[in-house]
């Protein structure tokens, strides 16, 4: 049997777990190093380790979908401590800040040891393109949460003086990103070049996505928190989105639905740029994951009113503005014509649903607390083995047509008709929606940016980027504190259970006075209690 990437990344990795040390204190293992890295196969082999740091569904602490119930997009089955505002810093550094650095330490140590190798150039340059590219996406992490954290570039023994340094500024945290991200673009191979074979490895459009990912971050934090050099990083934004958007390498997938299914696995979707692998059948896979089982048809993430009411009607008018809309006598109008998106991501009346279950009628309120469940991933037949190997995307090509198009009108104050047809439009024309123009906005009363920033919301729900969207827009003190509302109640149509209205005959979840955010403070992550005291020269963020 031809053995793929896929197929053999899990067994490959195993060979460098051993030297998944702790970053920050441990010594390097020994493992026989004089023997390994003689070859191409040592490095890729070293090499796969690093894609298992690629967050999945159910990695606790490290970019989980969870991430979503943070945010005014979802809730759970009770509030969690970064909602209701109760978090403290921690004793102990989690997986949030561990495991980036455990990352980071893997991709330095490749990138130290891969030049002895007996390779040609150019394949050493594509396997450190790898590694550059995996620190920068350990750095990144870091930063979203933390700011300014140390900056290690090697890997360390017991006595290193790094370990006692203070936190690099995030401005060089950021450049030493965009570094290493240039030499990735340089070397890597394109898709194409990757072909079926090689289908999950790390591509040029991957890191120059990616970078276009960091750029519009840290040039929309700079912007509306007023820190550092908003016009460096959005410029940065729009280059390296429009350098993926010309590549031609990428396209959107024709089916919102099937973009995650198994219909939208492998290398005939162009529209997955980077993806965390789980495998092509429950023989041929690497890991499995229970997401639909365990999180979304057991209420651990659950769409919100707030979400739902950002899926516009077909005629592109939001619910306020449009003809189209009317209040509904059942709670699964809420989907007549809308965008289609809606309904490919929200459970409607005659959907599947599960092996108990074959045909969605209406939520249960038990699990699904605010009487809508998410439909993206969800599965029947993974629902009954729990060992679903859909792959999770991490990075679209949408994602990119939604950075281009933002990082365009915050740099500029302004996005032409041409600039939308070429990123907003394409993806309107999925949901089967109006288009947007700079003379529709106009005419209707709306905002450029607020019709920019709900596109991004309702394409990307459910990935685990609203949280983040709030923080760097500096919107989270004003959005994250409002109340959670859920779907119209009908009580016919719901099974007996405790239910407390707002307003509008909506579901009150989570009333206002349980949500929390700090502004002085929730905008940055606590350091761990600990890394303070291994290292006095760091200093905890501003309100912790």
């Amino acid at each position: 049997m031809k053995i793929t990437f896929k197929q053999t990344l899990l067994s490959l990795s195993l060979l460098t777990m051993l030297g998944a040390c702790d970053v920050n204190r441990l010594p390097e293992t020994n493992i026989s190093d004089m023997n390994f890295w003689t070859s191409e196969s040592d490095i890729k082999a070293a090499s796969n380790y690093l894609y298992t740091f690629l967050p999945g569904f159910t990695v606790p602490n490290a970019g989980n979908i969870t991430e979503d119930v943070w945010s005014d997009d979802a809730f759970g089955l009770a509030s969690n401590n970064i909602s209701d505002g109760s978090r403290l810093a921690p004793a102990t550094a989690t997986g949030d800040y561990n495991t980036p650095y455990n990352l980071i330490r893997a991709a330095n140590n490749i990138l130290e040891k891969a030049p002895r190798a007996d390779v040609t150039p150019a394949v050493l340059n594509r396997y450190l393109a790898e590694a550059y590219f995996f620190r920068a996406w350990g750095y990144f992490s870091l930063v979203q949460r933390y700011g300014s954290v140390p900056l290690i570039m090697k890997t360390l023994e017991e006595n290193s003086p790094e370990l006692t340094e203070p936190a690099a500024p995030r401005e060089t945290i950021v450049d030493q990103i965009y570094m290493d991200l240039d030499f990735a673009i340089a070397n890597l191979p394109t898709i194409t070049t990757l072909g079926t074979a090689d289908y999950g490895r790390i591509s040029k459009t991957a890191a120059q996505a990616f970078k276009a990912r960091v750029g519009l971050n840290e040039g929309t934090f700079a912007k509306f928190h007023a820190k550092g050099d908003a016009t460096k990083h959005l410029n940065i934004a729009v280059t390296s989105s429009k350098a993926v958007i010309d590549s031609k390498e990428h396209a959107l997938f024709g089916n919102y639905f099937d973009l995650f299914q198994m219909a939208g696995e492998g290398r005939q979707n162009k529209e997955n740029i980077i993806v965390k692998q789980y495998g092509v059948s429950s023989t041929e896979r690497v890991v499995t994951h229970a997401y639909y089982r365990s999180s979304l048809e057991n209420g651990n993430v659950n769409p919100t009113k707030s979400l739902a009411d950002s899926y516009l009607m077909k005629d592109g008018l939001p619910l306020s503005k449009s003809p189209l809309w009317s209040v509904p006598d059942s709670s699964h109008k809420v989907f007549r014509n809308r965008d289609t998106r809606m309904s490919a991501t929200f459970m409607k009346r005659g959907d599947a649903m599960m092996t108990t279950k074959p045909i969605f009628d209406i939520a249960n309120l038990v699990f699904n607390k605010t009487g809508y469940m998410f439909r993206k991933f969800a599965n029947v037949n993974d629902w009954n083995t729990q060992a679903s190997v859909i792959d999770r995307p991490l990075l679209r090509y949408a994602e990119v047509l939604l950075i281009f198009a933002e990082a365009t009108y915050e740099l500029n104050g302004a996005i032409t008709d041409t600039e939308l047809d070429m990123s907003i439009n394409l993806l309107r024309a999925r949901g089967e929606i109006a288009k947007l123009t700079n003379a529709f906005v106009t005419a209707n009363g709306l905002n450029m940016r607020e019709e920019i920033r709900r596109e991004r919301r309702v394409e990307l729900a459910q990935e685990g980027f609203r949280y983040w969207d709030l923080i760097r827009w500096k919107i989270a003190e004003t959005e994250l504190v409002k109340p959670v509302l859920g779907n119209f109640y009908f009580k016919s149509e719901f099974a007996a259970a405790t239910v407390n209205l707002a307003p509008g005959n909506v579901i009150l979840v989570q009333d206002a006075s349980f949500r929390k955010f700090d502004p002085a403070r929730d905008y940055l992550w606590p350091l761990p209690i600990n890394e303070l005291a291994l290292n006095p020269k760091l200093e905890q963020n501003a309100g912790w």
